[in-house]
């Protein structure tokens, strides 16, 4: 360690590779994150099918004003990026300018000569090099000259010229330098005391402030960022009122802490608010101002629920006083409700896990009812009134939702309606309006759900055991509402078209259907047609009737099948049933039609005198094959399980809602869990569903019941953003008894007097020999 020293950086050009290193780590993940994009140049097809009623425009322009610097802010944010990548463009450009004095040296490149060229070449090329490079000559470089000199004197001398052919360098064997990419001046008397105080600054006062800041507020909220006290506070209600209608519910919402100016900084009270609020308050009969609950009776709580009640009415408030209020509080509700839906199913899971008694268990009814006041705080609708309401252009005095067959009650059913009728139907908006209206729709979620339920952990996956773990496979497809606009469309086109082919060859077909019956002979006829009468008539008549309606009977059937997933009702409770109907009536159909093919296929074989002998030998390779394919499946299966467990939490986006009255952009979140409707108890706990863009599919776990049986559940979706989304599907499980594990193999019962045997001969050991023996007798 003797020839060894430590030593900065004089010229700056370590430091140089140092700070280029460490500026490209920084700008590449902050250009990827922080560069602004247009929100317009993402989605170009949303913005032109996005809905221009007047409400929209209103809330596009408050959210412009909400951030009236944000164009400026996303320009100053590229200019620094670009800037920073200047800076990085000019380091490489500094650091590829750099020349070591003894990177690579070599003398006869430097000269320009041969290696083993001999002194006289040498002194020539470096007489003629140096009348070019000399510092006394106007294009001579003093750089240049100096290396030219030591290259000379390194093949000159003979004590240079052997370090250089054994250590490189013509100085000889140089002492072992570390350097730091620090320069110098860090260390320099001169600077030290701002160096020192750049320090202190960073170490003593940055850090533990943004440590502290981030420590304090982690402690003060919860994952979804809500306040821990509003969280003790859901916890609290929900136990001491384990049934709790919707009005309470919202009563409990308008008491959270973030409400609070205490609490909250930006909640900041008016003096106008003593004049403008009991004004309002008094428009609600069923507000409850008068609850004496703490904090429920809280001017802030009583503030906050007449705004809801303002919101979910829809009624117009001062823009610069009440309404910042109502957009405000109507914002921070999504992830208030989510919190609550947290609490709810953490108190029913620990009641049934016997923690709580289960008189405090929370009922079903109360978490639903916590579910159904997201989507009406969304659209700012109450629940009793039209899902079509969310509809632009459509109000409460819009009374023409009503066919000649039935009253339309939800857009699904609207949408299902051919164009003619749903023109009709709005006959009273423009067609600028109309557009709007239909533009909405065709954005709207429709969702199919896939459910599969079985025991992935037993060899048995389809059979269910009592007190197995079940695990339900829901796969859930989105798509949008403007499927349903474009089939009914083809439907209507389809079915004139078919009217106006069938009015052409009506006179064809009658003509057809007189020769059918002309030709058509009775069994019991033996003159083809001579016999005459009533009866012959009558037949006859009848089987020429029958004929063409079979033909007009089976195309609608066989067109039928490719649409009745599609149309089949969301969120009604006949939907699985008619699933089943549906493939009844198709393996019925197949099961006919294969005793036809298999009779016509036994001709065949009779005739051409084919052996299917074959058939049966084969079976145990299809076995083999089913196994593989099965065993493929359940792979793939868990890799799609690990593959969403990785990315679950990462994002939250998946379709923007169609909510004029919300003030802030929304995303489409669902919640998926399985009830007990009998016996009104939660089976597993709501899985919060906010990566549904096209597909997704979510295990569902829980234990089987701990009795044989029959046991039906519901699978429910709910949506947290639109009134009459949801989803219900019926699960039956056939539990059947557990196997018995034996506590002791059947092999390893031993009887009586092989244990005694044993006893007795317990001291002879399998390897004792005779010799052995004979001594134990002797001293016996």
């Amino acid at each position: 360690m003797a020839g060894q020293k430590f030593e900065y950086d004089e010229k700056g050009s370590t430091f140089l590779y140092f700070l280029l290193s460490f500026l490209g780590l920084c700008l590449l993940p902050a250009t990827y994150y922080l560069w602004p994009t247009s929100s317009r140049d993402e989605e170009p097809e949303r913005f032109k099918k996005s809905c221009s009623c007047e409400n929209c425009q209103v809330k596009k322009s408050r959210l412009k004003r909400k951030d009236p610097w944000k164009k400026t802010k996303d320009r100053m944010q590229k200019l620094l990026l670009i800037s920073g990548w200047a800076f990085l463009a000019f380091l490489a450009y500094k650091v590829s300018q750099f020349d070591y004095e003894y990177a690579n040296f070599d003398p006869y490149e430097i000269l320009g000569v041969d290696l083993g060229a001999s002194n006289r070449e040498i002194k020539r090329a470096y007489h003629k090099q140096s009348l070019k490079f000399h510092p006394d000559k106007e294009t001579g470089d003093e750089k240049i000259f100096m290396k030219l000199t030591k290259a000379y004197e390194a093949l000159t001398d003979e004590t240079a010229k052997r370090n250089w052919e054994l250590y490189g360098n013509p100085d000889g064997p140089g002492a072992m330098t570390f350097g730091i990419a620090l320069p110098s001046w860090i260390v320099e008397k001169e600077n030290s005391i701002w160096v020192l105080g750049l320090y202190t600054l960073v170490f003593m006062f940055g850090l533990p402030i943004i440590v502290g800041t981030w420590w304090y507020r982690s402690i003060q909220y919860s994952s979804e960022s809500v306040l821990l006290d509003t969280t003790q506070l859901y916890y609290y209600f929900f136990h001491k009122t384990p049934s709790m209608n919707l009005h309470r519910v919202l009563m409990v919402l308008a008491a959270s802490m973030e409400f609070e100016p205490n609490h909250n900084k930006d909640i900041k009270p008016r003096p106008s608010d003593n004049e403008e609020v009991p004004g309002l308050i008094k428009q609600f009969t069923n507000l409850g101002e008068k609850n004496k609950e703490r904090p429920l009776c809280f001017g802030y709580s009583v503030k906050a629920r007449a705004l809801l009640h303002a919101h979910l009415s829809r009624l117009s408030l001062p823009q610069k006083t009440l309404d910042i209020d109502r957009a405000y509080i109507v914002k921070k509700c999504p992830d208030l409700i989510q919190e609550m839906v947290v609490c709810v199913s953490q108190l029913m899971m620990l009641a049934h896990a016997g923690r709580l008694p289960m008189s405090r268990l929370p009922s079903l009814e109360t978490i639903e009812n916590v579910m159904k006041l997201s989507p009406m705080i969304v659209q700012g609708l109450w629940n009793n009134k039209s899902p079509l309401l969310q509809l632009p252009h459509i109000s409460d005095d819009f009374k023409h939702f009503v066919t000649r067959k039935k009253v339309i009650k939800t857009i699904k059913q609207f949408a299902q309606l051919p164009p003619a009728e749903r023109r009709s139907i709005l006959r009273s908006l423009s067609p600028e309006e109309y557009s709007n209206v239909m533009a909405v729709i065709s954005q709207m979620p429709l969702i199919e759900m896939d459910v599969r339920s079985e025991v992935l952990d037993d060899e048995e996956t389809g059979k269910i055991t009592a007190s197995a773990i079940v695990t339900v496979t829901v796969k859930l497809t989105r798509r949008s509402m403007e499927d349903l606009i474009t089939e009914s469309d083809s439907n209507e086109q389809s079915h004139s078209a078919g009217t106006a082919i069938a009015t052409k060859d009506n006179g064809k077909e009658d003509e057809t259907q007189s020769d059918i019956e002309k030709s058509k002979k009775p069994a019991w006829v033996k003159g083809g047609g001579k016999k005459k009468g009533k009866n012959a008539k009558k037949g006859s008549k009848k089987a020429g009737q029958q004929q063409p309606q079979s033909k007009k009977k089976n195309p609608p059937k066989a067109a039928g099948k490719g649409n009745t997933s599609s149309l089949q009702p969301v969120g009604t409770g006949d939907h699985s049933s008619s699933l089943q109907e549906h493939k009844k009536e198709e393996s019925e159909e197949e099961s006919s039609g294969s005793h036809d093919t298999d009779s016509g296929s036994d001709d065949d074989d009779d005739q051409h005198g084919t052996d299917t002998r074959g058939t049966q030998g084969s079976t145990a390779e299809v076995d083999d094959e089913d196994e593989e394919a099965e065993w493929e499946k359940f792979q793939n299966r868990i890799a799609k399980k690990q593959k969403m467990k990785l990315l679950e939490g990462k994002t939250r986006i998946s379709h923007p809602v169609h909510c004029p009255f919300f003030p802030e952009e929304k995303q489409e979140f669902w919640w998926l869990y399985i009830s007990d409707r009998k016996n009104r108890s939660l089976i597993t706990s709501p899985y919060h569903v906010t990566t549904l863009m096209d597909q997704e599919e979510i295990p569902l776990k829980f234990s089987a019941p701990s009795k044989p049986g029959i046991y039906n559940y519901n699978l429910v979706l709910r949506s947290d953003s639109y009134l009459d989304c949801d989803m219900f599907h019926s699960i039956k499980l056939d539990v059947k008894e557990a196997v018995e594990i034996p506590t002791e193999h059947p092999q390893w019962d031993l009887s009586e007097e092989e244990d005694e045997e044993e006893n007795e001969g317990s001291a002879i050991s399998d390897y004792t020999t005779d010799d052995d023996i004979d001594l134990s007798e002797d001293s016996d």
